[in-house]
């Protein structure tokens, strides 16, 4: 039954970010085929930071007016919702309409605002509902939301997108010298894309049925026994001193078991543990660590991954990227397998993902000229780099969700509107600087035209 749960669990969490994830790395096709061709990348941006209208209603519904949105129903509907918009999208994904004299993908674009309307939500109300669990499947779920972003870049590698090599293509130009005008023939390097093995349409097929897996895992989540019904389950009745849930005020609803003894009782140490208190600095804290955290991993970095990881070739890019996605659930592993609640260690493991983090930008900064551009070395460096950044710093988030379920249920609320607050305010630093005033620069990777 344990492995069941677990099982649930980590579906459960596939569900999270797999829709977003999905369009990301399916970009590379959709930009050929939509009309907003590059500029479509700023488009999902926007929609996205819009989107975070649902985590912030649920959030604030927590706070003034708490009990009254019920987290089962609600997560039944955000699922659904998420189910029912990916399997439109497969269908829809390429239907455009003009807007002011000009074509847009209107169905596409609609539907991405659903899909992102779901995924941030999610961040608000999957983590509460793991709370009624046992505490060794939140570790699980968390291992479950880092495979929302490996799957569909697994699923992305082996569809082709983004796969290219270098052509020698033949060009006929006209140059003008003076009065007359000669065609001359010139040589150069470009990138080829090689043809997807499979369509967007079954890709987006593949996305629903991911979607509706957490459907169903959720399903029977809301089957297994809650903490206080094993914990009630445990207790010897002739043993019973005093079985009671509190419940919290202020800071929102948490229901515990207060006292009891488990049947195999043989001292105070097999008590159910009490609820962790922790200071209002350390709190702050924590909090910050989460926002600032998020900030790097969901919203600055990836701004610019392409443009510290393509300079070094196409291989670079999809290995860093894959890569890292793995070390997503990875960290989870460690964590659940090394866990550590020390504050120091965890601030020492975000300033070392902050030092691999500013090397990325560091790169992006320097393209489409990098250093060690045409090295072996350049190549394995970035991309170990994206691995430790993603690895220790989700080792972090990891960390920081386990030391707040230990405190309470509004705890964990609050962890993910920390966590959707950080990825908004990273978001809305790097779009206008990559999309409004072309900080960073592109090349193409077979002629970049870098100074010798």
């Amino acid at each position: 039954m344990a492995l069941l749960t677990h099982l649930l669990a980590c579906t459960f969490g596939t569900g999270s970010w797999v829709a977003i994830n999905g369009l990301w790395v399916e970009l590379p096709l959709l930009v050929t085929a939509l009309p907003e061709q590059w500029d479509l990348p700023s488009y999902i941006t926007i929609i996205i930071q819009m989107a975070n209208v649902g985590p912030l209603f649920v959030s604030l519904m927590h706070r003034f007016r708490p009990g009254l949105l019920k987290e089962v129903a609600v997560i039944y509907v955000v699922v659904s919702v998420g189910v029912v918009a990916t399997l439109l999208l497969a269908f829809l994904w390429n239907y455009t309409s003009p807007i002011a004299g000009r074509p847009h993908s209107t169905a596409f674009l609609l539907l991405t605002f659903f899909l992102a309307l779901v995924d941030c939500t999610s961040s608000v109300t999957f983590l509460p509902f793991m709370m009624q669990l046992q505490p060794q499947y939140l570790t699980t779920f968390f291992i479950g939301e880092g495979l929302s972003g490996l799957i569909p870049a697994l699923i992305a590698l082996g569809q082709g997108a983004g796969i290219s090599s270098c052509a020698n293509v033949t060009r006929v130009v006209n140059v003008t010298t003076g009065n007359e005008t000669v065609e001359t023939t010139i040589f150069q390097l470009e990138t080829l894309y090689l043809p997807a093995n499979f369509s967007t349409f079954f890709f987006f097929l593949l996305m629903t049925v991911m979607m509706l897996a957490c459907l169903l895992a959720f399903f029977f989540l809301t089957r297994q026994p809650k903490v206080w019904e094993l914990s009630q389950q445990q207790l010897v009745p002739s043993s019973i001193v005093l079985s009671s849930f509190d419940q919290m005020s202020d800071e929102g609803a948490s229901t515990q078991l207060s006292a009891g003894c488990p049947e195999d009782s043989k001292g105070p140490g097999d008590i159910l543990p009490e609820k962790v208190s922790y200071p209002l600095g350390k709190l702050t804290f924590i909090y910050l660590l989460i926002a600032w955290v998020s900030a790097l991993t969901n919203g600055v970095l990836p701004s610019v991954q392409s443009y510290s990881c393509l300079p070094y070739g196409n291989t670079a890019y999809h290995l860093a990227a894959t890569l890292s996605s793995m070390a997503n659930p990875l960290a989870c592993i460690v964590a659940m397998l090394l866990p550590s609640r020390s504050l120091a260690l965890l601030g020492t493991l975000t300033m070392a993902g902050m030092g691999f983090g500013a090397y990325n930008m560091a790169i992006a900064v320097m393209s489409p000229c990098p250093l060690l551009q045409q090295s072996q070395w350049g190549d394995a460096i970035i991309v170990l780099s994206w691995v430790l950044f993603t690895g220790t710093l989700s080792y972090v988030k990891v960390m920081a969700g386990v030391i707040l379920r230990s405190r309470s249920h509004s705890a964990l609320v609050w962890y993910g509107a920390a966590e959707q607050l950080g990825s908004l305010l990273g978001a809305l630093l790097m779009f206008p600087l990559v999309n409004v005033y072309s900080f960073f620069k592109s090349a193409d990777y077979c002629s970049p035209q870098c100074p010798v």
